[in-house]
């Protein structure tokens, strides 16, 4: 007798395509990375690889700028990439969306700087035992020469190809012909020679860096007490209230802000509302934020564009921007990291952004040279590089400052002190919270004492934070302390401390005091916190001791020539209250 065939294992296999058909199609629609590939030095005709995921084989819109892009602008053959004239286009947020399905947005900037990254196999250890890239170096040309003329012209003496451009800073990226460090470094040395060369950036860092920890915590007992030491709640209070006054209402401009940050996760409460446009039911301007996607909710990245941007009361962060919605113009926060080419991609997206009218530059990131000491006489052992590569980092950053003096006199960069209980202002141990300009602005990390009898513009009402960098050049201190985004609502996230964290609060609130007075130019801005600064630490009549020096003493002139006044010689500490209230004050004085 015949016996009918089993169809379990039919159905089995029908199940598992069904399961995983359904598994693709639950796969939120996401923008990963967004990058220039095929010619990256074309500025006419510019190409932009995107890897995605959740997409479908349906008809998929990539809208630019809210504008849908034609379809002769689309390549779906191989993967997803898009190719732009530089006359018809120009930078702004870029979103997929394929039927109800609507991605995330990212900043598609068509200034024309990018640098490549390192493959894994492309990076080997140094003698410091560093991950440095072993083909790809960047050499800043003379300000005198032509900048891709002579990097092609060394390109073909080198026997080198030109794969990466920063032209505002006459800087091109080369892919040597080198198989290890001592044929790279054999090169290097000739390239430094050329007379049309000021200098030869080596990139240490792996391929893919994960940064390494900024503290942090096992503390679950932070609470609105870190904020409280700098007012936040208050200047929020106030933006929401002073603005819009039916009396003498205040006129604001929107403000773009530059995160230098790898990506945003999208999924989390705190950033899921702002997909594609980010409609809101009221029409009123409100906060956008543009970045690729995370997988995790409590990356580095998501937890400092959250102190900007996150929604409030879903559990895990707060934004200080997403809190003026309603009253404020409508700010626009920008990730971007150009490629994870390390410190060289840090710049070349500093320069992009500011091209594209970013006013406030984040820089929640910075590195010591290797034997750098603490205030305590130890060695740095995190975030470190060597001399040979500190040495090119600093004539980049030079450069970028002066391109920055020089074409965008308005733009200030708020960058982090640092970890490393070290000195902030020594070149010869910081990078790049060492240079000395108007335009960059330098935030230390403080956090809540063990007083609770005291008030919060008391000085014992915070203290140092143990890791945090110091001395003269640290401007102002912000609390370092916040809790981290959250893959689900209502949850609270981790305690994450670091200078880091600082430095968007004093990022947040001077893009409030540009909404409010777009005129201010970067040493009115840095005055206006200082002026407003309550103190921190003791006063040390400016000749500070065993490195109490935590910021640049205040001085008589900030504090109305009143040479009595208590808060002189003692270290600044943010108040965002009181910066938004001097800035609305100095309104009504030019008037």
């Amino acid at each position: 007798m015949l016996r009918r065939p089993s169809l379990r294992p039919v159905l089995s296999a029908l199940l598992l395509v069904t399961f995983a058909q359904s598994a693709v199609a639950a796969e939120a629609l996401r923008l990963k990375h967004l990058y220039r590939c095929e010619n990256a030095l074309d500025r006419e005709r510019q190409t932009f690889c995107l890897n995605t995921t959740g997409i479908a084989d349906s008809e998929l819109q990539v809208l630019l700028d809210g504008k849908p892009l034609p379809a002769s602008a689309v390549d779906r053959r191989e993967g997803l990439r898009i190719t732009l004239d530089s006359q018809h286009y120009r930078s702004g947020p870029l979103w997929l969306q394929q039927g109800d399905a609507v991605s995330n947005p990212v900043w598609l900037s068509m200034a024309g700087s990018h640098v490549l990254a390192a493959k894994p196999d492309e990076v080997a250890k140094n003698m410091d035992g560093l991950n440095t890239y072993v083909d790809l170096v960047s050499v800043i040309i003379e300000e005198d020469a032509h900048g891709l003329e002579t990097a092609r012209m060394l390109a073909k003496k080198y026997d080198a190809e030109v794969v990466g451009a920063i032209p505002p800073l006459n800087t091109y990226q080369l892919r040597l012909p080198a198989n290890d460090l001592t044929q790279r470094d054999a090169l290097v040395l000739r390239l430094g020679s050329e007379l049309s060369v000021d200098a030869v950036v080596i990139e240490e860092s792996s391929a893919e860096e994960q940064e390494a920890p900024v503290g942090d915590s096992g503390d679950d007992r932070l609470d609105e007490e870190e904020w409280a030491a700098n007012r936040f709640l208050d200047a929020v209070n106030y933006y929401q209230r002073r603005i819009p006054s039916k009396r003498s209402p205040i006129e604001t401009q929107p403000v773009r802000i530059g995160l230098i940050e790898r990506n945003v996760d999208f999924d989390a409460p705190d950033f899921n509302d702002y997909l594609g446009a980010a409609e809101r039911k009221d029409n009123t301007p409100h906060t956008r934020i543009y970045s690729r996607d995370a997988d995790q909710p409590d990356g580095h990245g998501s937890t400092v564009a959250g102190i900007l941007a996150a929604r409030w009361n879903e559990g895990g962060n707060t934004g200080f921007l997403r809190g003026l919605d309603g009253a404020g113009p409508g700010f626009e926060v920008i990730v971007d990291r150009n490629s994870d080419a390390g410190i060289t991609a840090n710049i070349a997206a500093s320069v992009n952004l500011v091209e594209d009218g970013v006013r406030v530059l984040n820089w929640s990131w910075g590195i010591h040279r290797i034997g750098a000491k603490n205030i305590h006489g130890d060695e740095i052992d995190s975030l470190v590089r060597s001399g040979v590569a500190m040495s090119g980092y600093e004539e980049l950053l030079e450069e970028f400052f002066l391109w920055l003096r020089r074409e965008h006199p308005d733009v200030v960069v708020i960058n982090s002190a640092g970890n490393g209980a070290s000195f902030s202002g020594a070149d010869d141990y910081r990078l790049p919270s060492s240079f000395v300009t108007e335009q960059l602005f330098v935030v230390g990390g403080h956090q809540r004492s063990e007083r609770q009898d005291v008030a919060v513009d008391d000085p014992a009402y915070v203290t140092r934070r143990s890791s945090s960098n110091v001395d003269t050049r640290v401007d102002i201190t912000a609390a370092a302390c916040v809790r981290a985004s959250t893959a689900a609502e209502n949850e609270q996230g981790k305690v994450h401390c670091g200078t880091s964290y600082a430095t968007p609060l004093v990022a947040g609130v001077v893009a409030a005091l540009m909404s409010i007075n777009p005129e201010l130019h970067p040493d009115q801005l840095r005055m206006l916190l200082r002026r407003s600064a309550m103190t921190i630490g003791e006063e040390f009549d400016f000749e500070p001791t065993d490195a109490d020096d935590l910021t640049a003493p205040i001085l008589p002139s900030e504090r109305g020539f009143n040479l009595n006044d208590k808060d002189i010689g003692r270290s600044a500490r943010l108040d965002m209250q009181k910066a938004l209230d001097l800035t609305v004050r100095s309104l009504d004085q030019n008037k």
